[in-house]
This record gives structure tokens, C-alpha cells and sequence, in this order.
């Protein structure tokens, strides 16, 4: 059982806001503990399953946050975009707030699943090559995807800015012009770049699984979720070929 400690502390390392902010959250009568109102900002209250109601909404206590979100096109990965407004404007304030990162990035264009949270040593993990955690894409193209081209992926292609070959893992042509493929590594544009030397090009990138884990069939564009730990096991788990 995690040690008690204070509601203001609790609300803020949640993100929502500054100490002084978060008392006078509660001097405001406007945070609830497991739907009981608080008065105290200094209350010791346990962490344990804990759910806050905060300017009614509910809000549930997690010590590092851990979030799946399904990305629609035309946003960026990034607090400061460029071109397309961020992912992070779609997300509640407390995330951005207590400095959610991505796990990896996605193309602005590239939709499907995103990881995102504020543990640095979880990004490493799900972000190394050495872990061996393979992501699975979609591949819409224009052309028709032929045997030769998925067992030269297979096999390994160059990129221009790198002697060293890069693989798919795994290839499944769902459809004549629909390749699910896996892959470990995550260069720049990597897949993008991989379908352009072996000779085809993408229309539609869309991210459907990491490690074991699989998008929530249930889970619209733009909206997000909490990762549980049975989640976040399938993730570190490689993919079985």
C-alpha cells in the first residue's frame, strides 16, 4: 500500500496546476476523494485506487501516467508544431501539464496508435531497437504490392543515409494494395522510405499494434486511455511470427 500523502501534493503532481492553485481547488469545493467532497488540501489521503472529481470531472490518481491514444491524421507529435496543430491539444490540460512525452513519433499523416506518458524509462524501453518490440503498420498504396517487393523487405533494403540494411520482421498482404508489416527499428520515415526503394509508395500509414498490444477496436480517433498493467505487459511482449 503506497504511503498516504497530501491532497494539494496529489492534485498537483496530477497537473493541475501550482500548489497554491490546487488548495484553492479544494477551498473552493471543488475537488471530491472517492466521491466524498474535501475541505482540507493537507489531508493525508491514500493512493491506492484513487478517484478525484476535479470541476466535475473524474479523474484517476496514477503515479506515472501510462495513455494510449488513436491518432488522426494531419496533427504532429510534438508540444511545438510546425505546419499542424498537436496531438496534445486533444488531450486533457493535467497531461500536458505534467510533461506527457509520445513514445516515439508518428508522422503528421500517419494515424493509429500512439503511447504516450511522462515515464522516461518506459519511452527508452518501448523506443529501443534492443528490445526487440516489434510495431505493426498498415500499408495502403497505390500499386499493387507483388511477392518480389515483400521478399526484398523481408530480406532487408538501404536507405540513402545509412550503408546498414533495415528490415520488416514480419509481412501480411491483407489485399492486393494493403500490406501489414512489422517492423523494430523506427528511422525517420523509415516505412515510408522502405516501400519507395522497393519500388511502390504509400497512400495511407496507420499504426495498428506494439508488442503484443493491439489498438482498442473500441478506442474513436482523438480519444485516449488509460494503460493498466496487464496493458503494459503485452506491450514489452515481442510479437510472435
Amino acid at each position: 500500500m503506497a504511503k498516504p500523502i497530501s491532497l494539494e501534493k496529489i492534485l498537483f503532481s496530477q497537473g493541475f496546476g501550482t500548489r497554491r492553485y490546487c488548495a484553492d481547488l479544494v477551498y473552493a469545493d471543488l475537488v471530491k476523494v472517492n466521491g466524498v467532497l474535501a475541505e482540507d488540501p493537507e489531508e493525508r489521503i491514500a493512493t491506492d485506487d484513487l478517484l478525484l472529481n476535479v470541476e466535475g470531472k473524474d479523474w484517476e490518481y496514477h503515479e506515472k501516467a501510462y495513455i494510449v491514444f488513436n491518432k488522426p491524421p494531419n496533427y504532429e507529435c510534438s508540444h511545438k508544431t510546425t505546419h499542424h496543430p498537436s496531438v496534445y491539444s486533444l488531450l486533457p490540460s493535467p497531461f500536458v501539464e505534467r510533461g506527457l512525452q509520445c513514445v516515439g513519433r508518428l508522422d503528421y499523416d500517419t494515424t493509429g496508435l500512439l503511447l504516450i506518458s511522462d515515464d522516461g524509462q518506459f519511452i527508452h524501453k518501448m523506443t529501443t531497437p534492443k528490445k526487440n518490440i516489434g510495431k505493426v503498420y498498415q500499408i495502403t498504396t497505390p500499386n499493387p504490392i507483388t511477392e518480389k517487393q515483400i521478399d526484398h523487405l523481408l530480406k532487408g533494403v538501404v536507405l540513402d543515409d545509412d550503408p546498414k540494411p533495415c528490415f520488416a520482421t514480419a509481412c501480411e498482404q491483407v489485399s492486393e494494395n494493403i500490406l501489414a508489416m512489422t517492423i523494430v527499428e523506427g528511422r525517420y520515415h523509415q516505412v515510408k522510405r522502405m516501400m519507395a526503394a522497393v519500388g511502390n509508395h504509400v497512400d495511407q500509414l496507420h499504426r495498428s499494434q506494439i508488442g503484443a498490444y493491439r489498438m482498442p477496436a473500441d478506442l474513436a480517433q482523438g480519444e485516449w486511455r488509460w494503460l493498466y498493467p496487464d496493458d503494459l505487459k503485452q506491450l514489452s511482449q515481442s510479437i510472435d511470427q
